[in-house]
């Protein structure tokens, strides 16, 4: 039989599960018999590695192999291994292909995969994951929120006894999301989201790392090198610090001791915007701290005290965490890839795991278009008109008349803009796509252009351009990843 899966890819380790023969989300283990795999890519004796190899390897010599890349997925950023540069969009069809592997080694063949992505990721980064996917020779269809996924187990989990509305507080290694959700019994209903793109444990680790430092100067008057105390060791250093108030660090012949204070001093900003983050999704969600429920943790970042407290605090709730929250993610979305899939190869069994459940998402950010307005301060100018709102439900579409301004105007400057405010003036957008739309000759003023935006459940936008009285239409394709990618274009990479 077939099956599904579903991939939480995340920056600094990543996790795949599957629906078993029983009807439950299980984690797939890796080689190495691990629940989850670091996201490294290194060069390790000759061969390029993936996992806990690659992620030695980045400790000892960081310019043989390439860590944290997701942060930059759909930017034009590359990391080098040994003198070869990689964009983020190869380096993760490189884990997804390592992981693909683990799941086949041990399930048999995988039909279709869901893949994960933060609830912030912007429409160029979910577009990259898109192409990764396709790339690794994955079958993936949908992509899903990773604060999604988790609250589809927590309510799988729950047996269809959850009502009211929830928190899912996911802390990972590079990202934090933030999403309330309506739940009742199966079914979930996003309401709310935000998050931060660069902020979870790996910035936590760097932290860790200078406070390090500077002790260690202090002791010894020398600067630190990373290859004395890499990465790795920072992280290390932080998960005994989750666990004990004290710990130490063993350079060289030096010991810096470092208290669990001292960290948490030293994270502190990164606590406060996640602090603000979560009371303006509260605020965004219209709801009072009464109206919560409880709170769901997802990421392996809320195991630290102080985020603990942090998400007690801001919500008045103590979160819960009744499952590993390092596979809650990756289990919530094999049963997405399940719940998506038309269950030809889903057993009756499987089947009525999934049956019950019921999922409606919502847009991430504002989309518009520049056009000629008119405001009081400065009369006629050009402005950002928003077309598509943030909060609307998935799929959507939606249709705004435009007019030209001349007689004899032959052509349209289309710009498609985003922000996650509904923000009018031009200056503080981001213009996402720009291209030339050309009109029919010896045109009067005041023509009528429909401009259609459509979002779908990926959460990414699709815009048209159309001139209603000629008919004449500009599709605009902001996918990357249309293109057929042969096997043979990872498998270079792979043994290059």
């Amino acid at each position: 039989m077939s099956n599904y899966i579903g991939i939480d890819l995340g920056t600094t380790f990543s996790a795949v599960a599957f629906i078993d023969e029983t009807g439950r989300p299980k984690i797939i283990n890796n080689t190495s018999n691990q629940n989850i795999t670091p996201s490294v890519v290194g060069k390790v004796r000759g061969d390029i590695r993936v996992g806990e190899a690659a992620r030695r390897q980045w400790a000892s010599d960081e310019s043989m192999a390439a860590a944290r890349f997701k942060r930059d997925m759909g930017t034009s950023n590359t990391q080098s291994i040994n003198g070869r540069d990689f964009t983020p969009t190869e380096l993760s069809a490189a884990v997804l292909k390592e992981l693909k592997s683990v799941a086949e080694n041990q399930i048999g063949n995988v039909s279709k995969a869901v893949v994960t992505i933060p609830a912030n990721f912007s429409h160029e980064a979910r577009d990259a994951t898109m192409e990764a996917a396709k790339i690794s020779g994955l079958d993936v269809e949908y992509i899903v929120n990773e604060p999604t996924a988790a609250a589809l187990y927590y309510a799988y989990q729950s047996d269809g006894e959850l009502i009211g509305n929830y928190v899912v507080f996911d802390l990972g290694g590079g990202t934090f999301d933030v999403s309330i959700i309506k739940v009742s019994g199966h079914d979930v209903d996003v309401i709310a989201s935000n998050g931060l793109d660069k902020l979870g444990g790996a910035d936590f680790d760097n932290a860790l790392w200078k406070l390090i430092s500077k002790k260690y100067k202090e002791v010894t008057g020398d600067e630190l090198d990373i290859e004395d105390f890499p990465m790795n060791d920072a992280e290390d250093l932080k998960r005994t610090l989750s666990e004990r108030k004290r710990a130490t660090a063993e350079i060289g012949r030096e010991f810096i001791d470092i208290s669990r204070i001292e960290f948490e001093e030293s994270i502190s900003s990164s606590l406060a915007q996640i602090e603000m983050m979560c009371e303006a999704t509260i605020d965004e969600a219209d709801l009072s701290l009464s109206d919560i429920t409880s709170v769901f943790l997802a990421g392996g970042s809320t195991r630290i005290p102080a985020v603990l407290d942090l998400a007690t605090k801001v919500f008045g709730k103590e979160p819960i965490s009744s499952v590993n929250v390092d596979e809650v993610v990756a289990l919530g979305a094999s049963l997405y890839a399940a719940y998506k899939s038309d269950g030809t190869h889903l057993s009756d069994i499987q089947k009525k795991s999934v049956d019950k459940l019921q999922l409606s998402e919502m847009t991430n950010e504002y989309f518009g278009t520049t056009s000629l307005g008119f405001s009081e301060s400065k009369g006629e100018a050009l402005m950002n008109s928003i077309i598509l709102n943030k909060g609307e439900k998935l799929p959507c579409s939606v249709t705004k008349s435009y007019y030209t301004v001349y007689d004899g105007q032959n052509s349209i400057n289309c710009e498609i803009t985003k922000s996650k405010s509904p923000e009018t003036n031009p200056k503080f957008v981001s213009i996402i796509h720009t291209e030339e739309f050309t009109l029919p000759d010896n045109l009067p003023a005041q023509e009528e252009i429909q401009i259609t935006y459509s979002y779908d459940e990926n959460q990414i936008m699709h815009a048209n351009f159309k001139h209603v009285n000629s008919g004449k239409e500009l599709n605009v394709n902001m996918s990357m990843s249309g293109k057929e990618v042969t096997s043979s274009e990872i498998e270079k990479f792979l043994v290059d």
